[in-house]
């Protein structure tokens, strides 16, 4: 199971694939990091290095990252803001960063969170997602002693 939900049985057998690979990211932001990660800026649709781009299985590929992509941003959407916290403080005890001041003192200057939205989410959860991130990031600051971004850094 990739997340609260038995995710594998509400999408396809390909699907299951992916998140049989997901599942061995331990955080839910994690997971979210690396699927935005593999959509492409410029074209809006996800590219897996297996795939060749243009072709078929490209955007057979792609269809199912962005469905998986949204299913995972919505069961992170709903949970607590406690249980985020607690998601995202897991996050950065896997990530190789040497000081989690850096890591934090970078997302509050460069606003990453807001990326990992799937471009098929507006309104009110992509709102709920910046605000409750910028509300952790804010408890993060205060735990890990970051001073307010350079904004000239």
């Amino acid at each position: 199971m990739l997340t609260g939900r038995n995710t594998a049985t509400e999408t396809d057998g390909s699907d299951a694939l992916w998140i049989r690979d997901l599942s061995q990211i331990e955080t839910l932001y994690g997971r979210l990091v690396y699927l935005a990660g593999l959509r492409n800026p410029d074209s809006g649709r996800y590219e897996h290095f297996g795939c060749a781009p243009g072709t078929q299985s490209s955007l057979t590929v792609s269809r199912h990252l962005k469905r998986i992509h949204e299913t995972i941003f919505r069961d992170w959407v709903t949970l607590s803001l406690e249980r985020k916290k607690a998601d995202i403080e897991l996050y950065i005890a896997t990530v190789d960063q040497g000081d989690r001041r850096l890591l934090v003192d970078a997302w509050l200057r460069l606003t990453p969170y807001k990326n990992l939205v799937p471009a098929s989410v507006q309104g009110p959860e992509r709102q709920r997602h910046i605000s409750d991130f910028e509300a952790i990031l804010g408890l993060l600051k205060n735990l890990y002693g970051v001073a307010s971004p350079d904004p000239a850094a």
